[in-house]
């Protein structure tokens, strides 16, 4: 494979005592999992992702506290990263082991090469919020820091500390560094050279906040700086404490053997127990923390030199998104200081329990989090629980709020009719909640199960079982996301309600081999983990690659939150090899070495930071013409230790609003989008970086061309009630009753890109796995409809800001053809005229003929490697029976906040 910036050429092999030709990175070497093969490391590709929210809080795009908020979650981020990612890391140093020289250099490498990029980091912090209050004050918002004595944030400082602080700390005298011992993760001890020092509880919140609303002030104070400036004046100390954080190795597993729920209960209570008192793993502390102090530190911790991380920005730089979050309505109207409030939207058929269960049988839902209300769910639940027709209730839980109606309304039809919920009670961090929330539902009379071994429980799926004229028919509500009405405010999910009997089938099979501590398996249409969605991916994949060595049109697209299954980047490598065009949305880490000559140059990888924290699965194949969306990631511990499913999108209009407007709105993003090159690194997408094949049609005046913010293009879409898209024709949209640009999205969009004329909104033209790949003109009611005989499906993962081109009319589906592969359905199966003006008939051009455009380095004249040994052989993917269904609807923790929750 040709491979750009290679000094060297290649590579030593030292096993086969020869050059190898095979998998080797040029200019990236500290970035590779292992010496010569093309997978980055998860854990270095992780900390590019937090560079990358970091870089919006350094943006002018976004909002100035929505900045600040981005920085607070890097902090959040990094805390959960050292104890969770981190032990790992040095667990692969533990003495004892034999692994050969080379293994322990590279462990050695990644270790040394992530404590350099933190401390980096933390400089970037400091400097980042010296920035931010800057800009901030003259605003009346300031970021209070260390003050003298006649400063009026001093005296705020001093009240505040007098008033809320103080009467939490106790003074103790003596001080030895094996008193730190004592300290629980995360917990900070100010220690004075006197001996005087101090446990700080961490019950304390690290970011108070005062208002003065006579002078319009808002003051930030962190405790860290309280504690700096007030502490010792306050216990007749005349000096200055240093301030020491410790994190401890917090990645501690729990493995259910037992069904009794006290044991449950208390092997949980454990775990978090262990968290707490685990191996230290770092040390944070303020920056003039004197250098004995932080030897005797060493010895006492046992840490390297790096480990240890003086800082000038707070230690508890976290606690400002919580404290921003606090902030009453009245202070959020400022477009320069906050994003103008987002309305979700409520569909039709969600509007009324009543019109529930009667729509659902017409057509399926799919809701679009944050863009669609929560409350479509709750909305469907509460009708269950309310209508005297559904006999059972079932319901997994991951992490949760205890949102009162959800649950009032679970505990209130447990005393009619039979209510079961699975719990995850190994949810890290939300293992506490869960338990309180498993004791209430139990005591309500609502049956509890666990997950149970070693498996996590991660699907999100719920069951709703009705007796309609003597017969059971069943309601499925799948997600992508957590049950969560605070999270699905901030998260970007996909959620599906169904009356599909196949899935109906496939849930009950679900809820009831779990309940009995039993493996799910055997699905007619839903892919499941452990048992068959990695297999699965695997087959998809490897039917894309057969189909472009036999010249057919073949196309992937994925959106994950981690790409880090090295089996399957190598089958998308070799998908790539054969011709395969792949697009990739990655959030978070990937290993996956985009752009390469011979090995990935037909695959692009993007990731996206904004306003939500994008959340979504979602899987699309063309040539196999398969949809899934799905709780898991691709990532082994999604494939092999949780329990997760990926369900199909079986429902005409459905597919086509993912298609023609969801998936290519990602891919045409240019105001957050960064694109991972073949060196490692990441950019900042332009309109040109953009291949042809996935930008809008030179000729439509009506589609929306890049520049593209696509969060803020969906804010639109669910404004204008989806008019204009494949949603349309669904029964439970009605166009909005003018067409201004909608409140708050639309002025912001604008503000965003000032450069670009107004156009008129619309929805990207297709760049997806199943959009057009040859010349050809379909009509629209010829391939709403999907044969019987294919796979259904497909499946999909944010924070603040950016632009699009204000909108002057509501948006309008692209004028472009659906899915070259979609096959015909008779005539009498055809759906009502699609609600899409000109979509009955398009031409699309042939992107197999010419391959994407992707701006390559130049390289020195490459050296032409071998051939890969190919993967292990896949069984082909089997057909999956469904089916076809009526025309659809509308598409609706460190801290679980920050954009590495799960």
């Amino acid at each position: 494979m040709a491979l750009p910036g290679q000094p060297q050429g290649r590579l030593a092999d030292p096993q086969a005592g020869r050059m190898s030709s095979d998998y080797f990175l040029p200019t990236l070497p500290s970035l590779l999992a292992s010496q010569g093969q093309p997978y980055l490391h998860r854990d270095l590709s992780w900390l590019q992702f937090n560079e990358r929210v970091l870089s919006q809080a350094r943006s002018n795009q976004n909002p100035l506290l929505e900045r600040a908020k981005f920085l607070a979650i890097t902090a959040a981020n990094l805390d959960e990263f050292f104890m969770i990612r981190f032990p790992s890391v040095l667990k692969a140093l533990a003495p004892g082991g034999k692994r050969p020289p080379e293994e322990m250099a590279q462990a050695i490498r990644v270790r040394d090469m992530i404590l350099e990029s933190v401390a980096r980091f933390h400089a970037k912090q400091a400097e980042t919020l010296d920035l931010l209050g800057a800009e901030i004050e003259p605003l009346g918002f300031h970021f209070v820091r260390r003050t003298r004595d006649g400063e009026p944030s001093h005296a705020i400082g001093r009240r505040v500390f007098e008033e809320q602080v103080r009467e939490w700390l106790t003074p103790q005298q003596g001080f030895a560094v094996e008193n730190l011992r004592a300290l629980q993760t995360l917990q900070t001890a100010a220690v004075f050279p006197s001996g005087l020092w101090f446990q700080v509880p961490r019950k304390l919140s690290p970011v108070l906040t005062v208002e003065d609303d006579a002078a319009g002030q808002v003051y930030f104070l962190f405790l860290d700086d309280l504690l700096a400036t007030h502490l010792g004046a306050a216990f007749g100390a005349n000096e200055k404490p240093s301030l020491l954080r410790v994190t401890r190795d917090g990645d501690f597993t729990v493995d259910f053997r037992t069904d009794d729920p006290d044991e449950v209960d208390e092997q949980v209570r454990s775990s978090v127990r262990m968290r707490e008192v685990g191996k230290p793993v770092r040390l944070q502390c303020s920056a003039k923390t004197a250098p004995r102090m932080l030897n005797d530190c060493l010895r006492c911790f046992k840490l390297v030199p790096s480990q240890i991380f003086p800082t000038r920005a707070p230690l508890g730089l976290h606690g400002l998104f919580a404290a921003i979050n606090k902030l009453p309505e009245a202070r959020r109207v400022d477009p320069k200081i906050f994003h103008p409030a987002f309305r979700a939207f409520v569909p039709q058929t969600c509007r009324k329990k009543a019109n529930v269960f009667d729509r659902l049988k017409k057509e399926d839902l799919l809701l679009h989090y944050p863009y669609d209300s929560f409350d479509s769910f709750v909305t469907f639940v509460r009708a269950a629980c309310e209508d005297p027709d559904v006999t059972r209730i079932e319901q997994t839980i991951y992490r949760t709020d205890g949102h009162a109606p959800l649950f009032d309304a679970l505990k209130a039809a447990a005393k009619r009719k039979k209510v079961r919920v699975i719990v995850e009670a190994r949810a890290r961090f939300d293992e506490l909640n869960n338990l309180r929330i498993t004791n209430d539902l139990r005591e309500a009379g609502v049956q509890i199960a666990f997950g149970f071994g070693a498996l996590k429980l991660h699907a999100k799926i719920a069951l709703v079982t009705r007796r309609e004229d003597g017969v059971e028919r069943l309601y499925t509500h799948l997600s992508t996301g957590n049950y969560n009405a605070t999270t699905a405010k901030h998260y970007e999910d996909f959620a599906l309600l169904t009356a599909n009997p196949d899935i109906g089938q496939d849930a009950r099979n679900f809820f009831d081999s779990v309940w009995k501590g039993a493996v799910p398996s055997k699905f007619k249409v839903l892919l499941s983990a452990p048992t068959s969605l990695h297999r699965r991916m695997l087959a998809l994949i490897d039917s894309e690659t057969q189909a472009a060595r036999q010249g057919k049109p073949a196309r992937i697209f994925a959106k994950v939150n981690a790409l880090v299954d090295e089996n399957l980047v190598r089958h998308l490598y070799h998908a790539s090899r054969a011709g395969v065009r792949i697009d990739l949305v990655v959030r978070g880490a990937c290993a996956l070495v985009p752009g390469v000559e011979n090995l990935s140059e037909n695959i692009r990888v993007i990731s996206l930071v904004d306003r939500y924290l994008e959340h979504s699965r979602i899987y699309a194949f063309s040539a196999s013409q398969a949809i899934y969306l799905s709780s898991a990631d691709w990532m082994p511990r999604n494939f092999y230790s949780r329990l997760e499913l990926a369900f199909p999108v079986v429902d005409p209009n459905l597919r086509r609003f993912l298609e023609e407007v969801i998936l290519p709105a990602y891919l045409t993003d240019t105001q957050k989008a960064r694109e991972l090159t073949p060196e490692g690194t990441w950019k900042k997408r332009t309109p040109a970086s953009i291949p042809q094949a996935v930008l809008p049609s030179r000729e439509s005046t009506r589609t929306r061309k890049p520049p593209l913010r696509c969060q803020f293009f969906f804010e639109e879409l669910a404004t204008r009630e989806y008019t204009g898209t494949p949603l349309e024709a669904r029964g439970g949209a009605r166009p909005p009753k003018s067409a201004p640009a909608a409140a708050g999205a639309a002025a912001t969009a604008a503000a965003g890109s000032a450069a670009t004329p107004a156009a008129p909104v619309a929805a990207p033209a297709p760049a997806t796995p199943a959009a057009a790949a040859a010349t050809t003109t379909t009509t629209a009611a010829a391939a709403a409809t999907p044969s019987p005989a294919t796979t259904p499906g497909t499946k999909a993962t944010a924070p603040p800001a950016g632009a699009a081109p204000a909108p002057s009319a509501p948006p309008t589906a692209p004028a472009t053809a659906l899915p070259v592969n979609a096959p015909a359905a008779p005539a009498a199966s055809a759906p009502a005229a699609s609600a899409t003006p000109a979509a009955s008939t398009s031409t699309v051009s042939s992107p197999s003929a010419s391959p994407p455009t992707q701006p390559q380095p130049k390289a020195p004249a490459p050296v032409q490697p071998s051939a890969p040994a190919p993967p292990p052989p896949s069984p082909p993917p089997a057909a999956t029976p469904t089916t076809p269904r009526a025309p659809a609807k509308p598409p609706g923790s460190a801290p679980a906040t920050g954009p590495a929750a799960s």
